[in-house]
């Protein structure tokens, strides 16, 4: 089956709809310019920035927090419920708060903009959804629209989008009040656009890439997904489809805690994938993929170029820019879980227990 041919399921659909997501934000990116000038207005003097979402509108925060650190900025992100019940306390009149939603709906997100909306002194809120039309956009002092578009299944296109817009908002807050504006929209679009090449190119067959990655899983019932840096979104973000789309458990870790008692769980039944997608950390993941290969675990090792690890199986991604790496790397995570859900003989993509949006804790 080819990307353009054949019938698709609800999920199928969804995957192949991502390298259109990703230019569609790329293209909001532009025409939100004055939405890029009030985030430079509400970052300037704030002296935290917090960003916080559930599920995969939390994975993708990892993204930003990595890349405002380099650039000398220091952001920390908060589970919303955490932050909710927990830690409401440390948001100030000088705290910017980024909460990531694609819905705007879910229910710890829409109570902390809510009880914060009731305080004198509260932070400055960002919103990150998809659409402007929701409870969180109604109580936000600035909303950025990722245009990821209507998506019924577990999260794809909405954590593409999601992860152009943050590229942007890191590049405006690490530049601050002296930001290029029109420079940043810009390259976003090109940037967007050479992410989504990258995804046309690994969806170009995917029942053939989903049949190549069922047959490296094979009967294995542990699988762990490892990343460092702004690779651990596409870590959390691939634990989390594999179990919302397959009903398959995975387990997702930041790659240095893996050696810190996991590592007792390397052999032959077990699964790893490695995102070495940042060139810091890619010797070490190198080391770590041909150690665990060597054990007789399966390793699936993804990358932007170069030799594979011996004993691993690759996938090469290309290079893309760092915030964007994540939504093309686990491209072949999400056709692994549309697999094992047809072999499972589930509706791909459609939720039985939970639902695409939560509106209740």
């Amino acid at each position: 089956m080819k990307a353009s041919d054949g019938p698709r399921d609800l999920y199928l659909t969804e995957i192949l709809g991502q390298p259109a997501a990703l230019r569609r934000a790329g293209r909001a990116v532009l025409e939100q310019r004055d939405g890029l000038r009030r985030l430079a207005e509400l970052g300037d003097g704030a002296e935290e920035i917090v960003l916080t979402g559930m599920g995969s509108s939390y994975d993708a925060c990892q993204t930003v927090a990595t890349t405002l650190a380099d650039a000398g900025v220091l952001a920390t992100t908060v589970n919303a419920a955490e932050l909710l019940h927990f830690r409401q306390a440390v948001l100030g009149p000088r705290t910017l708060l980024v909460v990531v939603s694609q819905s705007g709906e879910s229910a710890e997100v829409v109570r902390l903009g809510r009880q914060l909306r009731t305080r004198t002194e509260r932070p400055r809120l960002v919103a990150v959804t998809n659409g402007l039309a929701s409870p969180l956009a109604a109580i936000a002092d600035l909303v950025l629209d990722t245009r990821a578009g209507p998506e019924r299944g577990p999260s794809t296109m909405t954590f593409a989008g999601s992860l152009v817009v943050l590229t942007a908002l890191t590049r405006v807050l690490s530049a601050g009040t002296d930001a290029d504006l029109g420079a940043i929209a810009s390259r976003m679009a090109d940037d967007a656009e050479a992410a989504a090449l990258a995804a046309e190119r690994l969806l170009t067959d995917p029942e053939a890439g989903g049949r190549r990655l069922t047959a490296w899983l094979a009967e294995r019932e542990m699988l762990t997904i490892l990343g460092r840096g702004v690779a651990r979104a596409a870590a959390e973000m691939s634990a989390l489809t594999l179990k919302e789309a397959a009903r398959f458990p995975a387990e997702s870790l930041e790659s240095a805690e893996f050696r810190h008692g996991p590592l007792e769980l390397a052999g032959p039944r077990l699964a790893v994938v490695i995102f070495a997608t940042e060139p810091a950390t890619f010797v070490l993941e190198e080391r770590l993929a041909a150690e665990l290969a060597g054990q007789g675990a399966a390793v699936l090792f993804v990358s932007a170029g170069g030799p594979t690890p011996p004993g691993a199986l690759g996938v090469e991604i290309g290079v893309l820019e760092r915030q964007l790496a994540p939504a093309v790397a686990i491209v072949p995570l999400q056709l692994l879980a549309w697999q094992l859900a047809l072999a499972r003989g589930l509706r791909p993509g459609e939720f039985t227990r939970a639902s695409k949006v939560t509106t209740r804790e």
